[in-house]
């Protein structure tokens, strides 16, 4: 990814958490990944991290309309994903027939595949080995995530091998934050 387009879309996440009144910590901890895939637009997200702790953490993300976060699944986090506003559109995928969630604190059996949104307010659970995508089924989404402890690392697997947590950078021009991968 480039700088440039890193910025400018940091600036564009920062417009629209503070239009629907979500104030930054002081020295926020910023996220931009395209997965090592080279098209941020199309497979891409913007995260902040807002708390990481041992043994919880919490993220404010946001999410292009129909840019997808690919396919992964967490060894030890447990998470639930959060629609803070827009629609979230999300997809469980899955060896087995029927996948048993929790969506908005209910049991539900997902069928892998299948499609469903949450709408602002509602949440999914996401425990270890579930495997999950999403992407924004509005103009945009701000979507939260509060977790168990957070490894980005070393607990992140993707079901394509060509995706990558963090993005190669292009320097063209001054940063406008320090991301997490710098």
């Amino acid at each position: 990814m480039k700088r440039s387009e890193i910025n400018a879309v940091i600036n564009e996440a920062t417009d629209a958490f503070f239009k629907h009144g979500w104030a930054m910590p002081p020295n926020p901890r910023w996220d931009v990944t395209d997965f090592g895939l080279g098209d941020f637009s199309a497979c891409g997200l913007t995260l902040v991290n807002l708390a990481e702790q041992p043994e919880y953490c919490e993220k404010i993300m946001y999410v292009r309309k129909n840019q997808v976060t690919p396919c992964h699944c967490h060894a030890q986090k447990k998470e639930d994903i959060i629609c803070r506003f827009g629609e979230l559109a999300v997809e469980i995928s899955s060896n087995k027939n029927d996948v048993e969630m929790q969506i908005n604190g209910e049991a539900r059996s997902i069928t892998p595949g299948e499609v469903f949104n949450l709408q602002a307010g509602e949440r999914i659970t996401m425990t270890p080995g579930i495997k999950h995508s999403f992407w924004a089924a509005s103009d945009y989404a701000i979507v939260g995530e509060v977790s168990t402890a957070n490894d980005d690392s070393n607990d992140n697997f993707f079901e394509n091998e060509e995706v990558g947590r963090f993005s190669e950078i292009e320097e063209d021009e001054a940063a406008c934050v320090k991301l997490v991968s710098d």
